[in-house]
């Protein structure tokens, strides 16, 4: 192994549509951060709609900081914002469960 190699960890950079996905191998130096190695993969060209500013990050599936140093074989994910807020769509199935609840035949008559 070369003592270029030797400084070196090879990380991948994530993100994911809908219907795609991409995951882009990057060589950063030992000292690199999570933001750095976005910034090396090219992503942002690929798909202009990422804003750092407004996209979180993970390192496998746990948010981090963007200054968050890297490991060897980390994987940084980049998070589309939610369409959807879960608790209230959790929210809104309890409502219309109750609601079908009520009216089905085999609830007590309402006095």
């Amino acid at each position: 192994m070369s003592t270029q190699n030797q400084q070196k960890i090879m990380v991948e950079v994530a993100y994911a549509l809908p219907h795609q996905q991409l995951i882009i191998p990057v060589h950063m130096p030992l000292e690199a951060n999570a933001e750095e190695a976005i910034q090396a993969s090219g992503i942002l060209d690929k798909f202009p709609e990422i804003d750092l500013k407004v996209n979180q990050i993970g390192i496998f599936g746990k948010l981090t900081k963007f200054d968050m140093p890297l490991r060897n074989l980390d994987r940084v994910e980049i998070y589309r914002p939610l369409i959807a807020d879960p608790k209230e769509v959790r929210k809104q199935r309890a409502a219309e469960g109750k609601a079908m609840k009520k009216g089905g035949r085999d609830a007590p008559p309402e006095d």
